[in-house]
């Protein structure tokens, strides 16, 4: 038996997912890689018994390191330090800090994220619109979409594509920017590439804007860059969303959906998504619906993925045309 300061991280996330169970696991793996997926799938049928003494020791070696990732993400790594030197004493506390500092690239403009973002508008606001996307980049979802709402419609289209677009950028760039904010943004700097914004961002931002906004930059986006639009607009609204709708909206789209793809969509989604899914079907129906996901056996999460992209891709098209309404974002989207 392998004792767990022995152990590869690998190893130790192998036996995590296994004491977790499958239907976390399962929730954890949709935010992973493929390769990630294919590397830990092999280490775990690897594994044979684990002694509940070894799982018990990962279970608490994760749990604090997600304390210390959370103490430095509130107050810094002064302030983790300290907490984690109260609760597990010096030498503890400072090996658990030095793994996650070896490992985790503390993000720039650590300071803007605890900043009203009326203050940031006001001092970036006249900004390049490559400097704007950047700092944006790194700020919460709910900042960047308060200071997108702000901007010029021809600046909101122009900082969107720039986020969407942005790869890496370099540390040098970072902290000249950095002092551009030095008044109001303090950081730690990483001395590799640094990678920000993309896709998944602009998708983050655009969740939390008014829809006013929202079509204006898509719609802008369209005749600018389809390919980028349409990736957007993919990823806008994903599966688990689908209690934001309200019960009349989930009766229309449950009517296009058929009852294969339904099953197979919630095989490995929330408890939450199933209830609400539920609640809006006839008893007999929501019945039957649970005994074809019962006798449906073992499937794979492509063939679920696939299943939960066919029903987004109903809702957004039953959106699209007035059908339905989605709520997102605050002001223009009260329902009444």
């Amino acid at each position: 038996m392998y004792q767990s300061n022995e152990m590869t991280n690998k190893q130790k996330a192998a036996i995590l997912l296994i004491t977790l169970g499958p239907e976390v696991s399962s929730q954890i793996f949709k935010h992973l890689r493929e390769e990630e997926i294919d590397k830990l799938t092999l280490e775990i049928a690897n594994q044979r018994k684990v002694p509940q003494e070894q799982k018990d020791k990962i279970l608490t070696e994760f749990h604090q390191m997600l304390m210390a990732k959370d103490y430095i993400s509130s107050g810094g790594l002064d302030y983790a330090r300290e907490i984690l030197e109260k609760a597990l004493g010096t030498e503890k506390a400072v090996a658990i800090i030095n793994r996650l500092t070896s490992s985790l690239q503390i993000r720039p403009f650590d300071f803007a994220r605890k900043t009203d973002p009326a203050q940031l508008l006001n001092f970036i606001q006249n900004e390049h619109p490559q400097t704007i996307a950047l700092i944006m980049s790194y700020l919460q979802p709910e900042q960047s979409g308060v200071i997108l709402c702000s901007l010029p419609p021809d600046r909101q289209v122009d900082v969107a594509k720039r986020i969407a677009t942005m790869d890496r950028t370099s540390p040098d760039v970072l902290k000249d920017v950095e002092r551009i904010l030095e008044r109001k943004l303090s950081s730690l700097v990483t001395q590799d590439f640094t990678a920000a914004g993309g896709v998944d961002s602009i998708v983050e931002v655009l969740n939390r804007v008014d829809r006013t906004t929202e079509r204006t930059i898509i719609e802008n986006l369209e005749i600018q860059d389809p390919e980028l639009a349409e990736e957007i607009k993919r990823r806008m609204f994903v599966f688990e969303d689908i209690v934001l709708l309200d019960d009349r909206s989930l009766q229309l789209v449950l009517r296009e959906i058929e009852s294969k793809d339904l099953a197979l969509s919630l095989k490995a989604s929330s408890s939450e998504v199933g209830e609400k899914i539920y609640k809006n079907m006839s008893k007999r129906a929501a019945d039957m619906l649970r005994e074809e996901i019962e006798y449906m056996g073992p499937v794979r999460i492509r063939d679920v993925e696939e299943a939960q992209q066919k029903i987004v891709n109903v809702i957004r098209r039953l959106e699209e045309s007035g059908e339905i309404v989605v709520a997102r974002g605050k002001g223009d989207e009260i329902i009444v």
